[in-house]
């Protein structure tokens, strides 16, 4: 079984296919806006800071101080400001440095005021820049992280006032409060854009299938079509390959379209051999146990399939001689292919995928990978191809326990 390289002269359609990767978000996103106004309230919170420190600070302990500690305050708004509005630098070294800066304002201004005043009901230094640290919290992570840095800073400024007052208390509940609801709005602005972002990637694959779609009825259904009406009117093989291509035609355009696929009619366990048998004939050998070897409808039909994908590149790139062995040893099914082509060397599937032919990625590995089993490729030049397709049952092979396994 070889993976042979395409016939010269001959054309190969190209078709582009829809990369499955994500659509890059667009830049900043809907937390852009709670960013800039967390840095807004910052700017406003400092001018409030300096119209009390400057009506209040005849009544300062240490009012040179009290400046010091408002020029620093002044500087870590601008820090903040550049920090939060890259994305890179919102992370926890910026979130605790944040919290800790202002915890050092909040426990200073004792010192700095001085108790007696603070006890007559003069502001801490921090005033409303308390709330700052508790807003970037909240909108980094949520309701969360917003009420942990609101109870920090409002148990800190309860401490460092001495005494527990109405206002006190009340500036600790809205705080409280602040966190919550702008945490609860962050994660729904980012709930929204994840869902956008869904939108627009199912709007762009809906799209591409819709262009996909035009290709393919211009070019393979035409042909998928033509092959059946003129080889329905002939007998033997050519009828058989009319038939089969009737068969392809209808798959893919309910592919393209996006219809689920008929039913199953078997809903049971099915006899492996019975769906294998089909490929019995003069070039291919098949070797199947004497007993059933029942695994469940879907298996049973992928694993065949799988078998049809491999028996196909044999008949391609191998002569059509080929040997199939099923194998039932009661936790597993095996069935191995082998046939005496030229072989290939084990770098030759990649080269394949990368070029992409996908049979074997994607018709044999790809439904065995779905089915949870495994393949086992053994190829050298001049050497042959040897496949061995493993699935796996559960509850000692027992079909009726797979396959409601496999339907639930």
């Amino acid at each position: 079984m070889c993976v042979g390289r395409r016939p010269s002269g001959t054309r190969r359609p190209v078709v582009r296919l829809w990369h499955r990767d994500r659509v890059p978000a667009p830049p900043g996103g809907l937390e852009v806006p709670l960013w800039r106004a967390v840095t807004v309230y910052r700017l406003a919170s400092l001018a409030y800071v300096c119209v009390v420190a400057l009506r209040d600070a005849d009544r300062y302990t240490h009012p040179l101080a009290a400046a010091g500690v408002v020029l620093a305050m002044a500087a870590w708004t601008g820090v903040t400001a550049v920090g939060y509005a890259r994305p890179a630098l919102r992370g926890w070294p910026l979130l605790l440095t944040d919290l800790a800066v202002v915890l050092a304002v909040v426990l200073a201004s004792p010192w700095v005021i001085g108790r007696a005043a603070l006890a007559d009901g003069v502001p801490t230094l921090a005033v409303a820049w308390l709330g700052g640290p508790v807003l970037a919290w909240a909108v980094s992570g949520g309701r969360r992280r917003g009420t942990v840095a609101a109870l920090v800073l409002a148990g800190a400024d309860l401490a460092a006032r001495g005494v527990t007052t109405p206002s006190a208390i009340n500036g600790a509940i809205l705080m409280l409060l602040a966190g919550v609801v702008v945490g609860h709005v962050a994660r729904l602005a980012v709930a929204a854009e994840e869902r956008l972002h869904r939108a627009v990637e199912l709007e762009a694959a809906t799209r591409e299938r819709q262009r996909l779609a035009r290709d393919i009825h211009d070019s393979v259904l035409q042909v998928l079509a033509l092959v059946q009406r003129r080889g329905a009117r002939l007998d033997g093989e050519a009828a058989e390959l009319a038939r089969l291509a009737g068969e392809q035609e209808a798959a893919l355009r309910a592919l393209i379209s996006g219809a689920a696929a008929p039913p199953a009619t078997a809903v049971g366990p099915v006899d492996l051999r019975g769906l294998l048998g089909r490929y019995d004939s003069a070039t291919v050998s098949l070797s199947v146990p004497a007993t059933p070897v029942p695994l469940p409808g879907p298996v049973a039909r992928e694993l065949a399939a799988a078998v049809g994908a491999a028996l196909d590149n044999v008949a391609r790139h191998a002569g059509g001689r080929a040997w199939v062995l099923v194998e039932d040893e009661g936790s597993t099914v095996t069935v191995s292919i082998r046939d005496e082509g030229p072989g290939f060397p084990p770098q030759r599937l990649a080269e394949a995928e990368a070029q992409g032919r996908l049979g074997v990625a994607r018709s044999i590995r790809g439904r065995l990978a779905d089915l949870g089993g495994e393949v086992r490729i053994t190829s050298a030049p001049g050497a042959g191809t040897e496949l061995e397709l493993v699935v796996g049952r559960t509850d000692g092979g027992r079909p009726d326990t797979e396959e409601a396994r496999w339907r639930g």
